[in-house]
């Protein structure tokens, strides 16, 4: 369904140019302008639902399996799915309010040729008021021209309208969809947080290990033996922080899927640093 929404923009894209380029209003391709605006909001809405529903799903899931990989398959389709609807969604935006300028500058042209000036502060007041006549006042219809061109403003500022009322009634959908996807970057920039400290941690710790056996191989007795011991323990208390660390990163996980890759690397060097630790301990 969201390529078929894409696949409706583009032709939106097609049916603005054709308008505006149209000496006159054709009927017949605002129709279908029409129909294809209706289309969109209309397959965006079931859109936004499913991917409601498969949220919700998902979130009762958690609870009762955190750890399914067909949970977490699931939950990287539905933000991929996310992302691209909010992309598809924004270019329509873009698209809308693009068309909506060419129709502001197509009526100040249009102005210009009845002899009337209006500044660009001053045109949004006017479509502000939303009646057409403002734009006509003083405009002398005696000529044809000139009431084609009072035809043309009119349904220049008719389309703005609607197109305003389209905005407007896409605006939450669009807002809340945007916001999932925001929620879900910060979960990923949360696990990139807490996998870097990992990282911190596990280098530390493999340094108070090397300087642990650098002192095994040269102690004997006393002061150097003290040396030891200190080191190993600053070994476990890194240690216990990288583990702390990458436990926070895998609660994260399993509400997004990114840096997997950086995860299980941490894991695989802590598993190295803890038992060339455990080895190094015993072998004083």
């Amino acid at each position: 369904m969201i390529d078929r929404i894409q696949t409706n923009v583009e032709d939106v894209k097609k049916k603005h140019s054709a308008i505006l380029s149209a000496p006159q209003t054709d009927e017949k391709v605002k129709l279908e302008l029409e129909d294809l605006m209706s289309d969109i909001k209309k397959t965006a809405n079931k859109v936004r639902a499913k991917l409601k529903v498969i949220e919700q799903n998902i979130e009762q899931e958690e609870h009762t399996n955190k750890s399914s990989a067909d949970l977490r398959i699931r939950k990287t389709q539905h933000s991929t799915l996310s992302r691209k609807f909010v992309e598809v969604m924004t270019e329509y935006n873009r698209t809308q309010t693009d068309y909506r300028e060419r129709c502001k500058g197509r009526i100040q042209r249009q102005l210009e040729i009845t002899g009337r000036t209006t500044t660009n502060e001053e045109l949004e007041e006017m479509l502000e008021q939303g009646n057409p006549a403002v734009f006509t006042q003083g405009i002398i219809m005696e000529t044809q021209q000139a009431k084609q061109t009072l035809a043309d403003i009119e349904a220049r500022h008719a389309d703005i309208i609607k197109l305003e009322n389209s905005i407007r009634e896409l605006h939450d959908m669009f807002m809340d969809m945007a916001m999932l996807v925001e929620s879900q970057g910060e979960m990923i920039d949360r696990i990139e947080y807490h996998v870097e400290h990992a990282v911190d941690y596990v280098q530390t710790a493999t340094q108070d290990t090397k300087k642990a056996l650098k002192y095994q191989s040269k102690a004997r007795r006393g002061e150097m033996m003290d040396s030891i011991e200190y080191c190993v323990n600053q070994t476990g208390d890194h240690v216990g922080q990288a583990r702390g660390e990458l436990i926070k990163a895998e609660e994260y996980r399993s509400k997004a899927r990114k840096k997997k890759i950086m995860i299980m690397i941490c894991l695989a060097v802590l598993g190295v640093v803890v038992a060339t630790t455990i080895g190094g301990y015993f072998g004083l």
